[in-house]
């Protein structure tokens, strides 16, 4: 018998940075932003979850309201679809709004749960098959003067977790100070990614690369906020080169690629509308040798769900490092699962997403769709 959507619901809550200010290039300041969550009810009573996080309105072209308009627009056309039929709702959210991949991420979370819970298979199996039980976490340093982030990595690594994304992007002397301080408190066993944001100008982001050059074992991330920029850097570096924001789709991924200018990127789940957008970038990724940091703009517990099972399902070779956002926030709406270990993350072993929601603690829904 053919699954069919009956009902989606929309909800809101406020995530808060669980260690005050989270701070990055260009004096952005996150304490607190709203998440959208998703629930999928079929007529046959299985329901599905998903969650869309923007790190506010100037890190990405989305923004948290925006989720909820987007949906607005989106979920009369879903109604009577068959949720486990991907295409077809992908198919059917394109027809009715162009792009805002963000706000789509949300539906193709709720529809890979239900597939999963459908199936009686945990999502990182339908993804393509458990290839790793546990995998290594990594905590964002905020961009601070040298000594707060020093201790805010002693702090960190006494907790287990032995990698780190330096938020850098300012003044690029400054920033290099930052980046000496960290790796005097770390050993070559940790992993450090200097992460600007995109926050350089060209001239400071080659200022920035030779003061940061001699130190070992540093990756570079997002040094500019354009493709070509970081490619022109990456022209004069040695440093390992991760980008984040530029990529924004297979296009970008290969236009990179081709023209040598990284060893990685960071797969952000909503920034390529879910899951299934997120397997075929990771999977081409994997076919070019490139490495992944898998993780999503922001979230809660439901999104650190669909992290570690797409984490689960990749070869850990090719793993560079994983983000849990639900150990970087103080609220939960699903029991704080799943919950990390020492610095290790582990994809849950139930059906579809695997992580029970507290409805109640959501309230009422913003939006209804029947």
């Amino acid at each position: 018998m053919k699954m069919k959507i009956d009902r989606i619901e929309v909800y809101g809550y406020d995530l808060s940075y669980r260690y005050g200010n989270y701070v990055m290039s260009g004096s952005q300041v996150i304490t607190s932003i709203p998440s959208t969550v998703v629930r999928i009810v079929t007529g046959s009573g299985i329901e599905g979850w998903g969650e869309v996080c923007p790190l506010g309105p100037l890190y990405l072209a989305s923004h948290g309201l925006g989720a909820r308009a987007a949906l607005q627009q989106m979920l009369p056309a879903l109604r009577g679809l068959d949720p486990t039929n991907l295409s077809s709702v992908h198919e059917a959210m394109n027809a009715s709004l162009r792009g805002h991949g963000y706000a789509k991420s949300a539906i193709d979370l709720a529809c890979w749960d239900i597939l999963g819970k459908a199936t009686e298979r945990d999502v990182a199996t339908l993804l393509g098959g458990r290839l790793q039980e546990n995998f290594p976490l990594y905590m964002a340093v905020p961009l601070g003067p040298c000594e707060e982030m020093q201790q805010y990595v002693v702090d960190r690594r006494a907790e287990g977790i032995h990698r780190f994304q330096l938020k850098i992007g300012a003044n690029p002397y400054e920033d290099a100070e930052r980046v000496h301080k960290v790796v005097e408190v770390t050993t070559a066993d940790d992993v450090i990614v200097a992460d600007a944001n995109g926050g350089w100008r060209l001239q400071d982001a080659m200022i920035a690369a030779r003061l940061i050059e001699p130190l070992h074992g540093v990756l570079f991330e997002e040094p500019c906020k354009t493709l070509e920029e970081c490619l022109y850097v990456r022209q004069h570096t040695s440093l390992p080169m991760i980008l984040d924001e530029v990529i924004t789709d297979v296009n970008t991924m290969l236009r990179a690629y081709n023209a040598n200018g990284m060893e990685g990127i960071n797969l952000k789940i909503s920034k390529f509308a879910g899951l299934t957008g997120s397997k075929l970038v990771r999977d081409l990724a994997d076919s070019l040798g490139l490495r992944v940091t898998i993780e999503d703009t922001w979230g809660g517990d439901l999104v650190t769900a669909a992290v570690s099972h797409l984490a689960a399902s990749t070869k850990p070779d090719q793993v560079i490092t994983v983000s849990f956002m639900n150990d970087w926030t103080n609220e939960h709406i699903a029991g704080y699962q799943p919950r990390s270990v020492d610095g290790v993350g582990s994809a849950p072993q139930g059906p579809g997403l695997g992580v029970e929601v507290d409805i109640a603690s959501l309230g009422k829904p913003l939006l209804v769709a029947k």
